[in-house]
C-alpha cells in the first residue's frame, strides 16, 4: 500500500533535520522543503530513494504553493527568528498567511505545527511565544485543519536551549542570574517531540487540535541547570538571583558566554519569564508514549555531544546563498573590486590523504596555525556583535554545506576536492576562504588556499591592505601546518601565486537581480 506523502516545510532546521529521515525510516514518501536545497542534498539522507528535495521560500507563495502539489499532509516547522530578521513577527504572519493559501490551493488535508506553550491570555507574554500562537491562528485561518503542538523547552543535543545552557553551567561555578531562574518550566526531549509530531501523522483524529506537550518534570530553571552540573561531573553551581538584569542585559551575557547570538537569545531570554507548562494531557490518550525525564533528557544529549553524534544543531538551519560575486563578473549588479589572496604548495600524495586534514579545519582542531590570533580575533567578533568562535562545529570530522564552522558558514564540500567558507564575522565587506586540490601528474596534490573579500566602500578597502601582511604570513603558515598534518613530503614549499591577476574587478552597478532560491 503506498504510503501518504508528506512535506517537511523547514527541513534545514534543528527539527525538520531530524524528522525527515524518522519520516523516511517509517515507510513515507517525503518531500523535504528549504529555502537552500543544496543544504538537503548534503544530509546523510539527501539520497534516499523515497525523499524529493524541494527548493522554496515560505515568503514567496507561488514557490511554496509548487512545493506543495501532490502532499496530503504538510509538517509546517519555520519561523523568522533569525540574526538580521529585525520584524520576525510581522515575517512569521506573513510566511503562514502563504502556507495556509498555498496549503488550500493543493488540496493539502492536514498541516501539523510546532509552536510554544504559554498563557495567550497574560499581557506581560513575550514576543516570541505570542508570534508562535499568532502563527497557529493564522494557519487555522485557511480551509485546511492545523494540528497545534505547543512546546517548552527543546532538550537535545545542538537545540539553542540546551546550548545555552550547556554553556553557562560548563563556564560558570558562580551564575549571577535574573530572577527569572525560579520560573517554572515543562521541558521536553527532542525525542519526545518527534515522537508526537510523528504520532500526529498516524492519528488522524488530531486534525484540527491543539495539544500540549511536554515531559513529566515540572522544574525551575535553577532546579534544570543543577540536574544538568550532576550529569555533566561539575561540582554544584552557586545560582544567585538578581532583580536588575534586564531581558537586553540576559541577551548580551548570554552572547558573550554562549555561541547564540544576541539577536536570537533576546526573544529566548524574554520568553523565560513566562510560565511554560502543559495545561491539559489529552495527546496522552491518542498518542501514548513514555516521555524521558529532564535528568534522562541531558543525560542523551550530553552523550551525543561527547560522542560527536549531533544530527542537527541550531546554528546549521537558515538560507545558504553563497555571494553572487565568487564567480568573477557573475555580479554586474554590485560594481566594484573582489580583492585576493592566493597561496600554494605541493605535496608528494594523493588529494584523498590531504582531504582529511582539510576537512578537520576548525572546531576542537583549531585553524592549524597562530591559533591565539584566532582566538583574538573570535573574542573581538563576540564583542562587537558577531557570531565568533564559539559555534564550533556540528561534527569534528563531517562537514555538510550549510554547517556552521566557527565564523564561517559551509558552503561547498566536494570530497577529496573543495571546500569553501562563506565568512559570518563581522566585517566592512563578503569573504569566502576555499581550499581547492588538484591532482598533479607524478600522483601529488596541489593545495591552493584562496582568500577573496569584496569590500564595502574606502574602510573595507583599508581593512583589507591593513591585514594584507599579516594573511600572508598567516597563510603560508597554515599551509606549512597542513602539510605537516598529513605527513606528506613537500615538492613545491608554500608560496603566493595570482588568481585573477591577483584581483577580479566587477562591471559597474546596475540594479539587483531578484533574489534566488535553490
Amino acid at each position: 500500500m503506498q504510503k501518504t506523502r508528506v512535506a517537511v516545510i523547514g527541513a534545514t532546521g534543528y527539527v525538520g533535520g531530524r524528522l525527515v529521515p524518522r519520516l523516511l525510516e517509517a515507510g513515507y514518501a517525503v518531500r523535504a522543503v528549504a529555502r537552500s536545497a543544496v543544504k538537503l542534498r548534503g544530509r546523510p539522507w539527501g539520497g534516499h530513494p523515497n525523499l524529493e528535495v524541494a527548493g522554496a521560500d515560505v515568503h514567496d507563495r507561488a514557490s511554496l504553493s509548487a512545493a506543495l502539489r501532490g502532499v496530503e499532509v504538510a509538517y509546517y516547522l519555520v519561523h523568522s527568528m533569525v540574526p538580521g530578521q529585525k520584524d520576525f513577527a510581522s515575517a512569521d504572519r506573513d510566511a503562514a498567511r502563504h502556507m495556509a493559501e498555498a496549503a488550500a490551493e493543493q488540496g493539502v488535508s492536514r498541516i501539523i505545527y510546532l509552536g510554544g506553550l504559554g498563557d495567550e491570555d497574560d499581557p506581560d507574554l513575550s514576543h516570541h511565544l505570542r508570534s508562535r500562537m499568532e502563527t497557529a491562528h493564522v494557519l487555522a485561518e485557511g480551509p485546511v485543519p492545523v494540528t497545534f503542538l505547543r512546546a517548552a523547552m527543546i532538550l537535545g543535543s545542538g537545540s539553542a536551549s540546551f546550548e545555552i545552557m550547556r554553556y553557562l553551567v560548563d563556564r560558570l561555578p558562580v551564575m549571577v542570574t535574573p530572577r527569572w531562574v525560579r520560573t517554572l518550566c515543562q521541558p521536553i526531549a527532542i525525542t519526545d517531540v518527534l515522537g508526537y509530531l510523528q504520532g500526529c501523522l498516524e492519528a488522524p483524529q488530531t486534525a484540527g487540535q491543539t495539544y500540549d506537550i511536554g515531559g513529566p518534570d515540572v522544574l525551575d530553571y535553577e532546579q534544570i541547570f543543577r540536574i544538568y552540573a550532576e550529569e555533566a561531573g561539575l561540582r554544584r553551581r552557586l545560582v544567585i538571583p538578581v532583580p536588575v538584569f534586564t531581558p537586553k542585559l540576559s541577551s548580551w551575557w548570554i552572547h558573550l558566554v554562549t555561541p547564540v547570538p544576541a539577536a536570537l537569545a533576546r526573544p529566548l531570554a524574554e520568553g523565560l519569564r513566562n510560565e511554560v507548562v502543559c495545561h491539559e494531557s489529552r495527546i496522552a490518550a491518542v498518542i501514548p508514549r513514555q516521555t524521558l525525564t529532564v535528568r534522562q533528557a541531558i543525560r542523551r544529549a550530553l552523550d551525543r555531544v561527547r560522542q560527536h553524534e549531533v544530527e542537527t544543531c541550531w546554528a546549521d538551519a537558515g538560507e545558504l546563498l553563497p555571494p553572487e560575486w565568487l564567480a568573477c563578473g557573475d555580479a554586474p549588479y554590485a560594481g566594484g573590486t573582489v580583492l585576493e589572496s592566493n597561496h600554494k604548495v605541493v605535496l608528494a600524495c594523493p588529494p584523498e590523504r590531504v582531504w582529511k586534514t582539510i576537512r578537520g579545519i576548525g572546531g576542537v582542531h583549531g585553524w592549524y596555525y597562530a591559533e591565539p590570533l584566532w582566538m583574538l580575533r573570535g573574542l573581538v567578533d563576540r564583542l562587537i556583535g558577531g557570531v565568533g568562535l564559539r559555534r564550533g562545529r556540528r561534527d569534528p570530522d563531517d562537514l555538510r554545506p550549510g554547517d556552521a564552522l566557527d565564523f564561517w558558514r559551509v558552503t561547498a564540500v566536494e570530497e577529496n576536492s573543495r571546500l569553501q567558507l562563506l565568512a559570518e564575522m563581522k566585517l566592512p565587506g563578503e569573504a569566502i576562504l576555499q581550499f581547492s586540490l588538484t591532482p598533479t601528474e607524478d600522483g601529488g596534490t596541489e593545495l591552493a588556499q584562496v582568500a577573496r573579500f569584496l569590500p564595502r566602500g574606502l574602510v573595507g578597502i583599508a581593512y583589507w591592505y591593513s591585514l594584507y601582511p599579516v594573511h600572508g604570513w598567516l597563510f603560508k603558515g597554515m599551509l606549512r601546518t597542513i602539510a605537516g598534518r598529513t605527513g606528506c613530503a613537500v615538492c613545491d614549499a608554500p608560496r603566493a601565486f595570482s588568481g585573477s591577476g591577483g584581483m577580479c574587478v566587477l562591471p559597474e552597478a546596475q540594479d539587483a537581480p531578484p533574489s534566488k532560491t535553490d
